[in-house]
Order: C-alpha cells, then structure tokens, then sequence
C-alpha cells in the first residue's frame, strides 16, 4: 500500500463510496464495548505506531482503540464502500488529505469537525498545514463545479485534520553503493548528484542508476523536473512556465535549459524505469537493484517495511542548481494523511478525544519513530533525539524561507483544469525514451498548456 500523489487518482476510486453512506442503514460500527473505539488506516506501516498510542491513550483514560489497516487503497476503498452500505463504518479513518476526507465530507461519510477542532488543537501544526481539511475559499471555488468530487461543501466546514505531512522530491541513496564507487557523501547540488549517478553506474552498469516508478509519469515531473526548475530559475521564472507568455514557457529558452539539464538524467535511469510503479521502483531500490532512487519522505516507512534498514540511506532534499536562482532549495510539506471522524460514530466525543492525543507532540514523536513516518505535528527543538537521524533529515529538507522554498500545494498560477499527467508523458517520451529533444519536448508542453488556456 502506498501514498498516490494524484488527488484526481485517489478520489475515483472512492467518489462512488462517498455516496453510498446516504442510503447506509443502520447505526455506525459498534465493536459491543462502550469504552472501545474502531479505526482504520490504508497504511501498515502506521499500525504499530497507532496501536502502541493507543496502549497509553487506553492507560491514560480508559478508553480502547482497535486499530484495522486494509490494503491496498483499493481494498481500503472497498471495504469503505462495504461498510457505508451496511452502516458498519469505523469511529475514526485515516485517509489521504484534501481528497477523501473532502469527499467524504460533502456525501456525509465523515463529520463536521469545525466546532470540535480548538485553536490549541490546531496550533500544534505547522502553520502552512492547518488548513489541510478545511473549505477554504480556494477550496470552495473548486467544489462549484459540478464535477468537483467534493461538490455540495459549504465554505469554512472542516472535515479531517492532518496526521502525516511530507513532501516529494526526496532522494535516497545507497550508503555502501555509493561508498563502493567512491562517493563518499551524499551530493548537495544537482551536479554532485549527476556526478554521483556516473560514478555508481560505471561501478554497476546493471543496478547503479536512479529509480523511479514513471509508468506514473507525473512522478518525474513533480518530483523532479519542477522543484529542478524552481532552483534553477526562481519562483517567478519558474511559475512562468505555465503561462502564455512565449518568451517565459516551457518553450522558451528558460524552458529549454530546464529541460536539458532534466535531460542529463537519461543515461543514468534504471533499465525499464518507464514500466515501473511507484512501488515497483521502490521495491527495486530496497533489493539492491538501484543506488539511488527519488520518492517522498513517506517512502522511508516502505523502505523499512521491504527489509530495508533506514540507517543504510542517505535521504536528502532535491539537490539544487549550484548556479541557479535558488542554489539551496527548501521543499515545502504537505499534509498527506487526516484523521477524519465517521458521521455515524455513536462515540463521537471519545473518537475526537483519541485523534487529538495523537496531535500532542509527545505522541506524535513516539508515533513518528515506530512508524518511520513524519507526523503533521510540529516536534520542536528535541525531534531529533526521539525520531532518529534519518527521519531528522528528512525534516530538513522543509528548512526554508517562502522565497527558497518549491511548494507543491500552489498551484495558482496554472492554467485552468491543468492537468499535470499529461504533461508528464510527453517528459517521459524525452527522457529515458529518447523520442523527443528538449526543444521537441518544450514545444509539446507548451503547446497542451496553451489549450488549457484557451479552454480555461
């Protein structure tokens, strides 16, 4: 089971679940006890983490909490459409943030937590967060559409609050492949970590190179192209790339470079990394088959969970352009799972008592290191001694000023009904396919984001 980074992808396999719990009868789950709370995750890896919280939140007030994982997130979204036709949904789920938990919300799967969520409660996140699960006036303005999966919302509701946040564009590399073709540190600019990809992959031409699962394209595109662009061009120069402006796009000179060093990868991919999943590729890097691969900061639990030991990795931040506009890059969080409460939890006032301990920073830390996962929780000035330094590094990668900083979640500036997929493929048939130059490449992309422009 993995976090899928298409919010679009994540809600179709629910949006048909949403709808059922309008038509569910009967009363919510029940598990017989009425000092017993039923969750539910889509993640294993979350599991021990939750069940030992949940062995101090039992200790501390009395109160049990089961805790299910199902995966894949088909078979989560499955056993979510099951349980909304009988009635037997779980008192507390956790889902993937501003998609399910929206969705679920505007087809009444889930409560409204606005008059339940305090401002202490929500001060304990990182401020860029808070309004993970919120109908914000952005949000609202999606939802008008009638095809928006979250339609019927009303603005400033509230139906999750974050649990995991993490970001994208991490690298993660093999400590005794790289020490083996005589890398000795984990490269901090784009041409150290080039030079460190020729270097394992003269070791082993067979499994030196970088993985990445592009048989979801927009991997290497918001992965890696775009926080690439954001270092080597700037905030505005960057954003400019999606505009009308020829002399600004993905087919002006700007566009070009951009696209050439991106290009400077190919000879360095895995074999067959355009036919890889993102589990797949994930997979190849824990098995020794890849030095180096690119993922999220969630990938590290997976890692763990496929026999690797987090403490063999290097796992840094997306290496910057030492040349370029922002030499250092930040990468900005996001919140990537909620905790979201079940409209027909007959425990209601308990459940939300259980998913606000989990947002204290003593559990959160605790909850981090079982789970190798970052909590949205804000841990403060002794994180790393709790977490450990893998995960310590990984929370350096968000050390940034907003002007240093590549945000996935703003997506102002592109064109309306942009969809980044497609502009992903058209990467891919660059790079590693060799179908297209840069400027083949920088004309293509160009040409679909003037037809998003037009139609917008």
């Amino acid at each position: 089971m993995r976090l899928r980074h298409s919010r679009t992808v994540r809600l179709a396999a629910v949006a048909a679940a949403a709808t059922l719990v309008l038509t569910a009868c009967g009363g919510s789950s029940d598990s017989g006890d009425s000092d017993t709370l039923e969750m539910w995750t889509f993640k294993q890896s979350h599991v021990a983490g939750l069940e030992a919280a949940a062995k101090d939140f039992e200790a501390e007030t009395g109160i049990k909490v089961e805790v299910q994982a199902y995966t894949p997130d088909d078979a989560f979204a499955t056993k979510i459409q099951t349980s909304a036709k009988t009635g037997d949904l779980p008192d507390v789920m956790e889902t993937h943030s501003d998609g399910e938990d929206l969705g679920f919300g505007a087809n009444g799967v889930v409560a409204e937590l606005t008059d339940v969520v305090s401002d202490e409660w929500l001060n304990r996140y990182p401020e860029n967060i808070r309004e993970s699960g919120f109908i914000n006036d952005a949000r609202f303005k999606e939802s008008q559409s009638r095809t928006s999966k979250f339609y019927g919302v009303e603005k400033n509701q509230r139906f999750s609050v974050p649990f995991t946040t993490g970001t994208f564009g991490i690298v993660y590399a093999n400590k005794k492949m790289l020490a083996d073709a005589g890398v000795e540190k984990p490269p901090t600019t784009w041409q150290e970590f080039l030079d460190g990809l020729e270097a394992t992959t003269a070791e082993d031409a067979t499994n030196g190179g970088l993985s990445l699962g592009l048989k979801v394209p927009d991997t290497g595109l918001t992965w890696v192209a775009q926080p690439l662009a954001y270092s080597m061009l700037g905030k505005a120069d960057y954003e400019a790339l999606f505009g009308e402006d020829k002399a600004a796009n993905w087919s002006s000179p700007n566009g070009t470079a951009v696209l050439e060093a991106y290009d400077r990868l190919t000879p360095y991919w895995k074999p067959g990394a355009q036919a890889l999943t993102i589990d797949e590729a994930d997979q190849a890097f824990a098995q020794g088959k890849a030095a180096w691969l690119v993922g999220g900061t969630f990938t590290l639990s997976f890692l763990k969970e496929n026999g690797m030991n987090p403490d063999d990795v290097h796992a840094f931040g997306f290496p910057g352009d030492a040349e370029g506009a922002v030499p250092d890059p930040a990468l900005g969080p996001l919140s990537l799972t909620s905790l979201t409460l079940s409209a027909t939890s007959e425990q209601p006032d308990k459940a939300a008592q259980w998913m606000e301990y989990l947002s204290q920073p003593e559990v959160a830390a605790k909850f981090a290191k079982a789970a190798t996962d970052l909590p949205a929780t804000a841990l403060g000035d002794g994180a790393s001694d709790i977490v450990g330094p893998t995960l310590t590094s990984l929370l350096e990668a968000f050390e940034g000023t907003p002007e240093t900083t590549y945000d996935p979640n703003n997506r102002a500036f592109f064109p309306p009904g942009y969809e980044q997929d497609k502009a992903a493929k058209i990467l891919v048939d660059m790079s590693p396919l060799k179908k297209l130059s840069p400027a083949e490449t920088g004309k293509k992309i160009t040409g679909l984001t003037d037809n998003y422009w037009a139609a917008g």
